[in-house]
């Protein structure tokens, strides 16, 4: 009998505790991202200087690339306290109010996802982010009347994949806005090693390096490469990694050399084999695929746009040479340009 393929899952909650043990506290332990730490530790400082609150801040770029590290390193830098949501989780402005009144003089609050949040809670923050009070409608119809209630002076501080969400109005009163960046191999390497000495797991720099260059330029990936590796090597070894190690751990994954996963394959054989290559839109791959148009253009395609597997135009998504490449497949040459029939006065 051939051996069963076991599939285990790990719930939300214990993926969040295991990314939070992983997070660095300080600002200087923070890798890559240099230019955004060095201005951030610029306005901390400002801040303190000046005994004034932090100004708001807009984290935006792909998934996984430290939004939420850093809104969560700055209160240790600034020695004060933190709450988090996110913005579907603000159906209501009521949804705020508890968030907003615990506030302490100095804090943070972090909303997730930002771009999320329904146009009337974010109408009702605006005086919050601008004056540190609110409006409260209390009653109905004529007999209706406006409390404005101060608040301490806080930090918002929001991060969000798809920054155009944003209305202007909202953007405009983040007084700071950082777009995140990918990772270099050199500094997920670095990322690797000091999470695998967290962990209290022996790891190569050979074997650092196996998990970087798979990795999709993403520190969050790269954490889920290392724990897989973790496990594996506990499995089937004596629980160091080695390169070897490394490179069977990702391959049983089905994560190749290139840092392409099933998800990544899987897009480029429906763009090229059911639509020719494109051009296409994303929702009709996303039907295509059983996925959300969300997870295309958010997880997916980012690392296969940098890497030019694909191109992205008004017409929809284009498989490049590179695409076609990796599937061992040759790309069709270029029809030629038609040209226009001679005119009538020509």
């Amino acid at each position: 009998m051939g051996r069963e393929k076991v599939i285990t899952t790990v719930p939300a909650e214990e993926v969040q505790k295991q990314d939070a043990a992983l997070r660095p506290k300080l600002l200087k332990e923070v890798i890559g991202q240099r230019k955004v730490g060095e201005r951030l530790e610029v306005a901390v400082a400002g801040c303190k200087k000046l005994k004034e609150p932090l100004g708001h801040i807009l984290f935006d770029g792909p998934p996984g690339l430290g939004k939420t590290t850093f809104a969560t390193v700055l209160p240790n830098e600034l020695g004060t306290s933190i709450q988090m949501t996110s913005g579907p989780a603000l159906s209501k402005p009521a949804d705020m109010l508890p968030f907003l009144t615990n506030l302490e003089e100095g804090s943070i609050l972090f909303i997730d996802e930002i771009h999320r949040m329904p146009r009337i809670v974010e109408e009702f923050i605006y005086p919050a982010m601008e004056d540190f009070r609110i409006d409260i409608v209390l009653g109905d119809g004529m007999s209706a009347r406006t409390i404005s209630m101060a608040l301490k002076r806080f930090t918002l501080i929001g991060a969000t994949t798809r920054s155009g969400m944003l209305s202007s109005p909202m953007r405009d009163r983040f007084k700071i806005h950082e777009h995140l960046e990918f990772y270099s191999v050199e500094e997920l390497a670095r990322i690797v090693t000091i999470n695998a000495a967290k962990l209290s797991t022996p790891m190569t720099p050979g074997a650092a390096l196996e998990l970087a260059q798979r990795s999709r330029g993403t520190p969050r990936v790269a954490n889920s490469r290392l724990y897989w590796a973790r496990s594996y090597a506990a499995a089937r070894h004596d629980g160091s990694i080695n390169e070897a190690v490394a490179r069977a751990a990702l391959d049983m994954a089905e994560v190749d050399r290139d840092g392409l996963d099933r998800n990544d394959r899987k897009y480029l054989e429906t763009l090229i084999d059911l639509y020719g290559g494109g051009p296409t839109g994303v929702e009709a791959l996303a039907a295509t695929m059983n996925l959300a148009a969300d997870t295309l253009s958010d997880e997916i395609e980012p690392y296969l746009l940098r890497e030019q597997y694909i191109s992205r135009d008004r017409r929809g998504r284009v498989a490049m040479p590179k695409g076609f490449a990796i599937l061992g497949k040759t790309a069709p040459k270029p029809k030629p340009e038609e040209k226009p029939q001679p005119g009538l006065f020509e």
